[in-house]
């Protein structure tokens, strides 16, 4: 079931990309060569790991998505402005170390996207993540040590809606 799903959105997309200004003949011909495409994408990429792509099915996570896409780039903007604050100050306030958080995200894809996202976001980058969902992560200025509040201040922020889009 979850590959003729993913034919049928492979065929939709081949469809919305090439959609004809008048029909002919020459149209069938794309839509037969959409059909090949969209049928050799599902042969390769169902063979690996189709589970739950009718998850993306739900609108409701594009809805998430598109709010986290706005989220993000307000604490980007934020960082980066306490990251010109801390280089441009005479005193350069700093205190880097690694610091240990653990996320509950299962997914490879979440526990990934919350990874890009610490990593995007200036002094903070995601060094490395372990099976448990343990993950090391580079701060420019280490506010605390526990793993709890750090977490909550690192990686809190995204979790959330991380959560609700690819969980």
């Amino acid at each position: 079931m979850n590959r003729l799903i993913l034919f049928l959105l492979l065929l939709l997309f081949w469809c919305l990309l090439t959609w004809p200004t008048e029909w002919s003949a020459a149209y069938l011909q794309d839509l037969g060569t959409g059909v090949v495409a969209a049928l050799l994408v599902t042969w390769i990429v169902g063979r690996s790991n189709v589970e739950g792509i009718s998850r993306w099915l739900q609108p409701h996570r594009y809805l998430w998505g598109a709010v986290y896409v706005f989220v993000l780039a307000a604490y980007v903007v934020k960082a980066n402005i306490e990251v010109a604050y801390r280089v441009l100050h005479p005193a350069m306030p700093i205190r880097p170390g690694i610091v240990k958080v653990k996320t509950h995200l299962q997914r490879p894809t979440s526990r990934t996207a919350l990874c890009n996202s610490i990593t995007l976001t200036p002094g903070t980058l995601a060094v490395d993540i372990g099976d448990d969902g343990t993950m090391m992560v580079h701060w420019i200025y280490v506010r605390s040590l526990d793993p709890n509040e750090a977490a909550e201040q690192i990686i809190g922020r995204f979790e959330w809606f991380i959560e609700r889009i690819f969980e």
